[in-house]
């Protein structure tokens, strides 16, 4: 599913982590519907809350052509305790 695009690690989602929340960024057009089903099918786990925002889009200026990154949504789920989504690998 291309819908989501990836984890989002920050200072602020690592410190969301301990409360089991978890952030991604996700295509602008998708519903929460879609992703709370998609999300609760691929890592098989509970979400007990979506939230979603959209992000500003910045401007960036390439010699003298000057444009605007691409914009995306991202949420933030809740998962019921005991679940947890492995983002990084055990290598």
């Amino acid at each position: 599913m291309d819908q989501v695009r990836y984890p989002v690690l920050t200072e602020k989602t690592i410190r969301l982590l301990e409360k089991n929340q978890y952030s991604f960024d996700v295509d602008i057009n998708s519903s929460k519907r879609e992703l709370k089903k998609w999300i609760e099918l691929f890592f098989k786990v509970k979400i007990v809350n979506i939230n979603s925002h959209r992000l500003p889009r910045k401007r960036k200026k390439v010699g003298i052509m000057t444009g605007y990154t691409i914009r995306y949504k991202r949420i933030i789920i809740k998962l019921q305790s005991g679940y947890s989504i492995p983002l990084f690998s055990d290598n």
